[in-house]
This record gives C-alpha cells, structure tokens and sequence, in this order.
C-alpha cells in the first residue's frame, strides 16, 4: 500500500509516517495543495489523506479537482474541523471517509484498510439488483433509476447496496457503520445521515415513489411501497 499525506503539520506529518512505515505503508508527504498535484503526476498512490487547512490549495479543493479525473482512489479526510456541515462538505466533494483530530493513529489505519477493502470489486462477480425502476449492475457498479443513470461516489454507491441487499429490513446506523467502514466507532454515526441525505437527494428527488426510508429510533431501510 502507498499514501500520500497532505499536511502541513511537519511534526504530525513525521509521527504519521512513521507508524504507517511501522504497518508496512510506504507513505510520501506534501504540505500544501499545488505540491499534491505535482506529486501525484511523479507517482501513484493507492489512497489520499488530505487536511484542510493547509496553504494555497486546501484539502476541500485538492478533493474537488482529484475527482475530476480519478473517482477511484480512496480519499480519507485528516482535519481539526468536525461539525456535521463541515463533513457534508467533504463528502459532497468525493471524500470517501472523515477523521478528527487528534485521532488515534490505529484508527487511521483501520480507516485505511476498510477504504482499500471496499474499494475491491471480485473479477468474477455477477449481480444485478432490482427493485421496482431501481437498477443496480453490480459487475460494473452502474445504477440507474427510471432508464436513467446516477452517479454516485464510491461511499453512497456501498452504502445503496447494503441498503437494497437488505430487502426492506431496518439497519441501524450502528450496523452501517461496522459493514462500510469496518469500524466501530460513534464518531462516524451522523456521517451515516448524512450519506442518507446524499442518497435520497439523488435517488427520490423527482420520483413520486420514495425508495429510502427511515424508521425513527431504528435506522434506514429501502422498499418502494411504505410511505415516511
């Protein structure tokens, strides 16, 4: 596995090479956002850990131009900035996942892992799901709803899925959490509504048939015939 870390921290940046080192994780370091980008024409890397508050380009607009041309390399946000906005932000952008600091550095590698993990898809799989005018090509990660397509990130188009794979059944935040991000950790729950957020606005907006629901108390579930 190879990172490339923007940070403008110099003594974090070195703590968080190290230990990924330590885990067998080649890691290379920039400290401000025009350098990224000439960093990532010299290499290639298998996941993006990216601040915000950095110099020149911040993080928030290093993820925008990324995704412009790459919607596949894992983005693993690393900021002091934790407010549910400040989340929605990143995620709407093309951020894949969100952490705070200070964190632990062991969960900044689970973090890494799940993103590496779920980036996968098995050469051999063969699945298409449909529910009503929803679907789903798993093969070739596609969806489409009514004949049109959606575009979804790798994070909403996981979390869709699990969601449809459930065939109407409530899953909680919790269990959410634990099958797309590998971790148990309560930090990560209100990103879990706000992927929710993200999903309807692309999946119900327009459709007179609501296909996300949620069970207060409970969690979220996706069948075409129950009313919020």
């Amino acid at each position: 596995m190879k990172a490339l870390l923007l940070e403008d921290d110099l003594i974090l940046s070195k703590e968080i090479i190290h230990f990924l080192e330590s885990k067998g994780v080649a890691c290379d370091a920039v400290f401000d956002g025009e350098v990224f980008f000439r960093q990532i024409n010299k290499s290639r890397y298998d996941v993006y850990l990216l601040d915000i508050n950095v110099p020149l380009k911040n993080g928030l607009e290093v993820c925008r131009e990324v995704r412009l041309s790459d919607q596949t390399t894992p983005i693993l946000m690393l900021t002091a900035y934790g407010d549910i906005q400040d989340k929605a932000d990143a995620f709407g952008l093309g951020a894949d996942d969100y952490l705070v600091k200070p964190f632990h550095f062991d969960e900044l590698f689970l973090r890494m892992l799940s993103l590496l993990r779920r980036g996968a898809h098995p050469a051999d799989s063969r699945e298409i799901i449909t529910i009503g005018d929803l679907e789903i090509n798993v093969t070739d990660s596609q969806v489409k709803r009514g004949g049109h397509s959606i575009e979804l990130t790798p994070k909403e188009y996981q979390l869709l899925v699990l969601l449809a794979r459930s065939k109407g059944r409530t899953l909680s935040k919790q269990s959410i959490a634990e099958q797309i991000w590998d971790v148990h950790f309560d930090s990560n729950l209100n990103t879990i509504e706000v992927y929710i957020n993200f999903l309807r606005k692309k999946m119900d907006k327009g459709f007179e048939v609501k296909l996300i629901h949620t069970r207060p108390g409970f969690g979220y579930y996706l069948k075409i015939d129950e009313a919020e």
